[in-house]
């Protein structure tokens, strides 16, 4: 059995993370001070043991309280800077070797900043860490609209406006029923003329109609989550396997599928990681990558991701290399640079692992 220290030392990649979503406890206590935003505890851990019951709690209400805290500390360029710089620092130090981290920039101009400000301060913590780093981590960010709002040809513009600058993409996130993704079909299509690249949350805690919606209508290159995609599939009795077909289309387009287990069984999108659909559709072979979606409510890391699958369901170096080059080839990369990350560091990384 490979032990987490093994999973720790192996290269990941990371393709949803919610920048909001994963700071250090100590850092939204030292934040909340500085700008007197009151929070349910002041010490880092007690703060971190509140964030994590309150996520785990099994109300709504209180799993986006959390949420409220962490973005109210971030709402000045110093503050998005600290916490970008720090995301990075976390991740290289988790042994991820490419990352893309996504955050919706009209969440933090409550304190006078323009977008452009907002994902400059991000850009630039994230340039900090990757320098801190020595080379061993990539990241870019993934600007997300929020899908509730108005604004999504408006940070679709900002997404394209940047791509040159550390902007890897665009993403629409938040409630997915009653507000489906061809609200947002003119920032989509926009994207498309443009070349650019894009992930929809889709099919998370609705359906199957909102990954239809996402790919058929909307063109999204991948799918945030996309868990419910087994609503179309049939394990028959004999254990043989019957795709519906959009699960066909899916599978056979190879559309990446960023699921994120520990994230999935706070919210109910599924019993266990045991139970995660996550099994099945790597047996099917469906692109699948593994993700962190909020280290902080969550608690967790890629490596307690990919670890929590080992225990799970017995996978080995293998699996979790093809997880690995999935997300890798999934990217919003250029396709010479995700080769060389692949081919040079983390087929090698693999490879020395397997030796010891």
């Amino acid at each position: 059995m490979i032990t987490r220290d093994d999973v720790r030392r192996a290269p990941k990649v990371l393709l949803h993370d919610h920048l909001d979503g994963g700071l250090r406890p100590a850092t939204v206590a030292e934040l909340a001070a500085e700008v007197g935003h009151e929070l349910p505890a002041t010490d880092p851990e007690e703060l971190g043991r509140w964030f994590a019951e309150a996520a785990d709690s099994g109300s709504l209400v209180r799993y986006l309280e959390t949420f409220d805290h962490t973005v109210a500390v971030m709402q000045n360029g110093p503050a998005l800077a600290r916490v970008a710089r720090e995301c990075v620092e976390d991740l290289a130090a988790d042994g991820v070797v490419y990352a893309e981290i996504r955050y919706a920039p009209e969440q933090h101009v409550e304190g006078g900043m323009t977008l452009d400000e907002v994902v400059a301060a991000v850009q630039d913590g994230f340039e900090a860490g990757m320098a801190a780093a020595g080379g061993r981590i990539v990241v870019r960010q993934l600007l997300t609209a929020m899908r509730h709002q108005a604004r999504s040809m408006e940070i679709a513009e900002l997404a394209v406006a940047w791509r040159d600058r550390g902007v890897a993409g665009f993403d629409i996130a938040g409630a997915e029923a009653g507000h489906p993704p061809t609200r947002h079909l003119d920032a989509f299509e926009y994207l498309q003329r443009e070349n650019s690249h894009f992930t929809i949350h889709a099919g998370e805690a609705f359906g199957l109609p909102s990954i239809w919606q996402a790919i058929q209508w909307c063109g999204a290159d991948r799918l945030g989550h996309g868990v419910r995609i087994v609503d179309d599939i049939t394990v028959h009795d004999d254990g043989s396997v019957e795709l519906g077909r959009l699960a066909a289309y899916v599978r056979d387009q190879r559309i990446p599928l960023e699921m994120c287990p520990a994230s999935n069984v706070q919210t109910g999108a599924a019993e266990s990681v045991a139970e995660h659909p996550i099994g099945l559709l790597t047996r099917l072979r469906f692109r699948v990558t593994v993700n962190t979606d909020n280290r902080l409510m969550s608690g967790t890391s890629m490596t307690g991701e990919m670890h929590a699958l080992v225990e799970a369901f017995g996978y080995g170096y293998d699996d979790l290399q093809w997880f690995t080059i999935n997300a890798m080839k999934s990217a919003f990369l250029p396709f010479d640079e995700r080769l060389a990350l692949i081919d040079e560091v983390i087929k090698p990384g693999y490879a020395a692992l397997r030796r010891s």
